[in-house]
């Protein structure tokens, strides 16, 4: 495969996949996006994604002109086999085996599969997501050698040549709304902080100076401490 028909990418309409989207449409001449409903408790995350699709389009005639399809996957069956905190009404709290019970078992594995049997009807070659080892919970799955396996594995089963892109993999909070900045300026920092939902519990009530959110789950503690960083800088 000599040249690049397009990239996918993973779209929840949070901070990272923002941010994933841009950085796609600076390198890509034809880019989709793809979000999941999995039932989760921060579904106003959904809700966000369209309107941040039409102001990502705002933001550059040439983001609007390369920004094709969006697709929404109904994965509700995620729901009815994880036990989480994401996917119940119960406290965030550590487990036993050293993970939070924000962890979703298989949900990135899940995912990426899903984007990638989409990608293979759309003809597209890239798949883009937000996975992060610097700045994450201890998910395993958002680690760079699940990564680079699973694009492996994807490969073998699909006989495809798709490249899986992980740009904020080894950048923390502050780097990404840095990265941000580099990519659109004043006016995309702006968009990701008002814009986009990352909070676990769903609270969109209260505008922060780091945006929206509860304040104390570790979503907002984490996009909260990164802005600081990054308004320090």
């Amino acid at each position: 495969m000599n040249t690049i028909n397009g990239a996918l990418v993973l779209f929840s309409g949070g901070q990272d996949s923002a941010t994933c989207l841009a950085w796609a449409l600076a390198r890509y001449p034809r880019v989709e996006t793809i979000g999941f409903d999995y039932r989760q408790r921060h579904a106003i995350e959904l809700a966000v994604r369209l309107p941040l699709l039409d102001q990502m389009r705002a933001l550059s005639p040439e983001w609007d002109r390369k920004l094709g399809e969006d697709h929404l996957i109904d994965l509700g069956l995620i729901s009815t086999i994880a036990d989480t905190a994401l996917t119940r009404d119960v406290a965030i709290s550590m487990q036993d085996n050293g993970l939070p019970n924000t962890f979703v078992p298989g949900r990135n594995l899940l995912f990426m599969m899903v984007a990638a049997t989409v990608a293979y009807r759309r003809g597209l070659d890239v798949l883009v997501g937000g996975m992060c080892e610097t700045d994450f919970s201890g998910y395993p799955d958002c680690r760079d050698d699940a990564m680079k396996a699973l694009q492996v594995t994807l490969n073998l089963g699909m006989a495809t040549r798709l490249k899986l892109e992980t740009p904020l993999m080894w950048l923390d909070k502050a780097a990404t709304w840095r990265l941000a900045q580099d990519l659109g300026g004043p006016a995309l920092v702006e968009l990701v902080r008002s814009g986009t939902h990352t909070c676990y519990l769903g609270e969109r009530g209260v505008l922060h100076d780091w945006g929206y959110g509860c304040g104390h789950c570790p979503a907002c503690e984490l996009r909260a401490r990164g802005y600081r960083q990054f308004m320090q800088a």
